[in-house]
């Protein structure tokens, strides 16, 4: 049984630099486990050591030594040819897109995509998707004290799908009103085995409303443990740190039934108390301990098909703060299940379908721990909520996502022709005492659906991608309804005009891209009056229009190898962007002295607050991603700049918040 897969001696080093990131690893010795930079420069100097060999046995002419090489030398010059090969073509902007259908590359994507894969996660030691998503340009992410829960920004947009966030297939959609970020996740990184980033609306082939991009975040396969002749394999890690106390245990199994069939079980338990700040002071409701686990079958039905099953949960306890005391205990749980099925066949080009299904539920109970003053969700008026009150939230997500890429030739253009549909169904129940967190966070019902249409065709120096997305949603409460649906075109050009050797592998290319995000529930059915501190209306509002993001892109591709030795390799992405957000919803304070404002006089204070339409919001950036790796080392430089602002009906611009 192995403790690690990984090496014991790795040392990895990070530094910010700018506005970026860069990146330094390198790869020690310690016993007897060499790293593969260590076992590459041990093969090279072996193939050098039975070519100076063979030069210094033999007497025949060079044509003859030659032709009689020695067996041990040509297999040292070939496993060294290999090491360089997979050395220029392991880099993370090489590895393929798990989120991908059509089975390219990051460096082969026209368009912003980064990969981080199992190494990565391991160097870095992550344990939040912050840490996971280190060094992604053009995203950032929100946490709480606690590194329980996360919210994914990309560029500039967050919120209320904005960005989707997938687990195996599965969107994860939780959201409960609060001051500070409105959509959260919960995953434990010690689950995760790769995550994909695609920034922007280009991504509307992989669900609706994601005008601000993907992330999609693949758990761990029984392969990744199990070497071809082992049957079963065990991991177990160990983590603590001293700040807070926290200890971190992850143990997993992997079982092979037989060739066509595999298990895996993994299991992370964290606890962590109050950590202490950069004055030394313990900040309070800080600590947490988490419970997750991972159950995951893989079942090959045939040669040419698999069928993946599998659950993703966990139970997470904290205690909420109010003025740095205690005020609620927080206690939630999660389960994702998840059903992924593809059948490919090379001999039927036509054939590469893909059928998800998925299940998502996230309940949180909040329990006061003390009785607190608050005001009447209906009234308005002062109320006591007691010691002891419940407030729920009850999310649950359901999803159906098919899609098949059918590979043909006409006229000596090659086509990817993808195609599908997906539908997203959200069911929101939240309740509790008068006076509870939940009676701002609405209950109601809400359905989004597509279709999709996309070739990409590829003929020498040039490609084309050209889709349509058709969207349509509704949804509901006992006393609103709203609907609405909507055509998003997609249109890609990529030229590599270049065959000399220093620039075959540069590519340009241009995008324009629509995405279509509509209404989410709290935007649209939020009401009642605001239960603590001051008391003021929030309003309801279905005429809310559907916000429509149109992305300009240009960006270039470059892939290089044999940059300053034999066997490196050089990988940049780079990208402007100019994304404008029609009708974008933000929330706005209201004046009931306005008598067009619809806002009424209440027992509190004369203001209400409501989800409005901006004429839109306007975004623009540059973003950068590089690698370089030699096999003994490797650097990354990724940097980012973003600016946005809201422009209203009337004309008045705003920062974007």
């Amino acid at each position: 049984m192995r403790a690690s897969h990984r090496p014991a001696s790795y040392e990895p080093e990070i530094w910010s630099w700018g506005m970026g990131l860069v990146t330094w690893g390198r790869t020690g010795l310690a016993g007897n486990s060499a790293g593969p930079g260590f076992r590459s420069i041990a093969k090279a100097i072996a193939a050098l050591m039975a070519g100076a060999a063979a030069i210094a046995l033999s007497v025949p002419a060079a044509q003859a030594q030659q032709a009689a090489q020695p067996a041990n030398q040509q297999q040292a010059d070939q496993k060294k040819q290999a090491d360089e090969k997979a050395a220029a073509e392991g880099t993370l902007l090489d590895k393929i897109l798990v989120i991908s259908r059509t089975g390219e590359t990051a460096i082969q994507s026209l368009a912003s995509a980064s990969h981080v894969d199992q190494e990565q996660l391991d160097r870095r030691m992550a344990t939040t998707p912050n840490e996971m998503l280190l060094g992604v340009p053009g995203v950032t992410v929100q946490a709480d004290a606690r590194r329980v829960s996360s919210s994914i920004n990309i560029r500039g947009l967050q919120d209320f799908g904005r960005v989707a966030v997938i687990v195996d297939g599965a969107r994860q959609d939780f959201q409960r009103s609060d001051h500070g970020t409105q959509s959260t996740f919960y995953v434990d990184p010690e689950l995760i085995k790769s995550v994909d980033v695609i920034r922007g609306p280009t991504a509307n082939t992989y669900g609706s409303g994601a005008i601000g991009g993907v992330v999609f975040f693949d758990t761990k396969d029984a392969a990744d443990f199990l070497k071809p002749e082992e049957t079963w394999a065990g991991s177990l890690t160990g983590r603590y740190e001293s700040n807070g106390k926290g200890w971190t245990t992850s143990a997993t199994g992997a079982y092979k039934i037989n060739e066509n069939w595999d298990v895996l079980g993994n299991v992370v338990y964290r606890d962590y108390g109050d950590y202490k700040n950069g004055g030394g002071d313990t900040v309070a409701g800080t600590g947490f301990d988490v419970l997750s686990g991972l159950l995951k079958t893989t079942i090959r039905p045939t040669e040419n098909s698999e069928l993946k099953l599998g659950w993703v949960g966990s139970s997470d306890g904290w205690t909420e703060t109010s003025g740095g005391v205690p005020a609620n205990d927080v206690d939630l749980k999660s389960n994702t299940f998840t059903a992924r099925y593809n059948i490919t066949d090379d001999a039927k080009s036509w054939l590469d379908l893909h059928i998800n299904a998925s299940y998502n539920k996230t309940l949180l109970d909040l329990k006061t721990l003390t009785a607190e003053n608050r005001f009447d969700p209906t009234t308005g008026l002062p109320v006591v909520l007691p010691a002891g009150s419940l407030s729920t939230f009850d999310v649950g997500t359901t999803g159906i996502d098919i899609w098949n890429t059918s590979r043909f030739k006409t006229a000596g253009v090659a086509h990817e022709l993808t195609y599908g549909g997906d539908w997203v169904g959200d069911d929101v129940d939240t309740g509790g005492s008068a006076g509870g967190d939940s009676f701002y966070t609405p209950s109601g019902k809400r359905n989004v659906s597509g279709a999709y249409i996309q070739d990409k065709l590829t003929w020498e120096w040039l490609e084309i991608i050209g889709g349509l997305r058709y969207d349509n949603y509704s949804l509901k409460d006992d006393t609103n309804e709203t609907s609405g649906d909507r055509v998003s075109p997609r249109i890609t050009i990529g030229i590599s005009p270049f065959e000399s050797a220093g620039l075959a592998g540069l590519q340009f290319y241009g995008t324009y891209a629509e995405g279509y995000r509509s209404p989410s529930l709290t935007e649209t059915l939020i009401s009642g009056n605001h239960p603590a501190g001051v008391s003021f209306p929030f309003l309801p509002n279905p005429n809310l229009k559907p916000e429509t993001g149109k992305t300009v892109e240009f960006g270039v591709n470059y892939k290089q190898n044999d940059i300053i030795e034999g066997g490196d390799a050089l990988r940049l992405k780079a990208a402007y962007f100019n994304n404008n957000v029609d009708d974008y919803i933000d929330g706005v304070t209201l004046s009931p002295f306005d008598p067009t404002s619809g806002c009424p006089f209440g027992p509190g204070i004369p203001i209400c607050f409501q989800y409005q339409n901006f004429a839109k919001a306007k975004i623009h950036g540059f973003e950068l991603e590089s690698v370089y790796d030699a096999g003994w080392g490797y650097a990354g430089l990724s940097a980012s700049i973003i600016n946005g602002h809201t422009i209203s009906y009337e004309g008045e611009r705003a920062d974007l918040a």
